[in-house]
């Protein structure tokens, strides 16, 4: 049995939901510790009390918004204050490496345990979605998404470097860079019961009459409207529960129930998320994505979208009935461009790591960029 320290970035829920694909398969295997903060130390803490996988509470950067938009001065200073306390948050993190000697770090796009576990000489592994934006060719992107997409590269860049291996998750492949060979790409690290909901499918996905939309924080009027008026059913989820709205009804957070919405809709309508338009896919569902103000990450992921043939989107200010009906009358020629095989990453995720772990990690390999200016 070895021991894995195993941290994440704590915005949105889907960092978490990718380490919990990982930790469900080896927490029987290894002992698991787990540091996160925010949102996915919520969501771990409940799903793992009172058992044997160990779950820390850390500092971590999120985003702010002013509104219903993304506000890029209030993250950046956030984000400055997080840099503050980053060289004695890395200082205690690798106490703890030293103290506990892990044999394998994994870390899910978050900096100070990957930066302990290099100070410390114990190998870590990068699993994220972010890590696309520097080792994947995106000259397909247009011009000034593909500046912005420099840009977020070079600092996702700046989080760590020596890792032993990298592996990065999404529901696109786009080639890799000169360089980057080495990286292994998979599909969306996909929870049990997305797997358990595409096994009952077997090879027919059922698709109901009822669209699936998830939303997080709040809603632009306009999205609302538009989903009344779109001619379906429509099972909202991220706005909290309340009374129904003519065709709209308002569901509570429960893994449960979106999943079997999920796997019985006709269709899925959301902000532009990786890891649920990845689930999506997997299960056959069109995606009608419409990216969050600001958030250059989730435009990229819905140029993506359209460029594989799985769906479309639009801005959140574009959003209307019209539109979303064209895009429900052209559900059938989606589904015929998805490729839902090629979506699920699990095993070979697991195979890497499980491959460290057997085998003795090899020592992190030299990184390409000093972190040092960060961390001092």
């Amino acid at each position: 049995m070895a021991k894995l320290f195993y941290s994440m970035a704590g915005e949105g829920r889907g960092h978490a939901t990718r380490v919990r694909t990982i930790v469900e398969s080896l927490r029987s295997e290894h002992e698991v510790s787990l540091f996160a903060s925010g949102a996915a130390f919520d969501l771990l803490e409940a799903a793992y009390a009172d058992s044997e996988v160990r779950v820390h509470r850390i500092p971590g950067l999120f985003f702010h918004y002013t509104g219903r938009r993304l506000s890029i001065w209030k993250t950046t200073k956030a984000a400055i204050a997080y840099l503050a306390r980053l060289p004695g948050l890395i200082s205690s993190m690798e106490r703890l490496v030293r103290s506990e000697q892990p044999d394998l770090v994994i870390t899910d796009f978050e900096p100070s345990l990957a930066r302990a576990a290099r100070r410390a000489k114990v190998p870590f592994v990068s699993l994220d979605h972010q890590h696309f934006l520097v080792v994947n060719d995106l000259s397909s992107l247009p011009r000034t998404l593909r500046w912005k997409a420099r840009f977020m590269g070079w600092v996702v860049g700046l989080y760590y470097s020596g890792q032993a291996k990298s592996i990065v998750s999404s529901f696109y492949f786009p080639p890799l860079r000169r360089g980057y060979e080495d990286v292994v790409q998979i599909g969306v690290l996909m929870r049990p019961g997305v797997i358990e909901a595409r096994r009952r499918q077997g090879g027919n996905a059922e698709h109901g009459q009822h669209v699936v939309v998830y939303l997080r924080r709040f809603a632009d009027p306009n999205v609302i409207e538009a989903l009344a008026n779109c001619g379906r059913d429509v099972r909202i989820y991220g706005l909290g529960e309340k009374p129904s709205e003519g065709r709209l009804s308002y569901h509570p957070v429960s893994e449960d129930g979106f999943l079997q919405d999920l796997a019985t809709c006709d269709a899925l309508i959301s902000n532009a998320g990786n890891q649920l338009v990845g689930e999506a896919l997997f299960l056959h569902k069109p995606c009608f994505v419409f990216p969050e103000a600001g958030n250059s990450e989730q435009s990229i992921n819905a140029h993506f979208l359209r460029e594989g043939g799985g769906g479309d989107w639009c801005d959140v200010g574009d959003v209307s009935a019209e539109r979303l009906r064209e895009f429900l009358s052209r559900l059938d020629e989606y589904r015929a461009r998805i490729e839902p095989d090629r979506l699920n990453g699990n095993e070979v995720a697991l195979d890497v790591i499980r491959q460290f772990l057997s085998n003795g990690a090899a020592d992190p390999v030299a990184p390409r960029d000093s972190l040092e200016t960060i961390s001092a």
